[in-house]
């Protein structure tokens, strides 16, 4: 299957383009394996974010 994949907040798993509504999914991302990471990758974007906004606060 190709396409477009998203990660559902709501059931917790990945589902394909049509799944649940936007509202309750992040995405969308280019493969499974990314939408099935997405929650990882939301935590290490946050962290990297953060780490430089304490660089702009010095």
């Amino acid at each position: 299957m190709s396409g477009q994949w998203w990660f559902c907040l709501k059931h917790m798993r990945v589902e394909p383009e049509k799944g649940c509504p936007d509202k309750d999914r992040m995405g969308p991302y280019a493969t499974e394996a990314e939408a099935a990471h997405a929650l990882q990758t939301a935590s290490d974007r946050n962290e990297a974010w953060q780490v430089q906004d304490e660089e702009w606060d010095e």
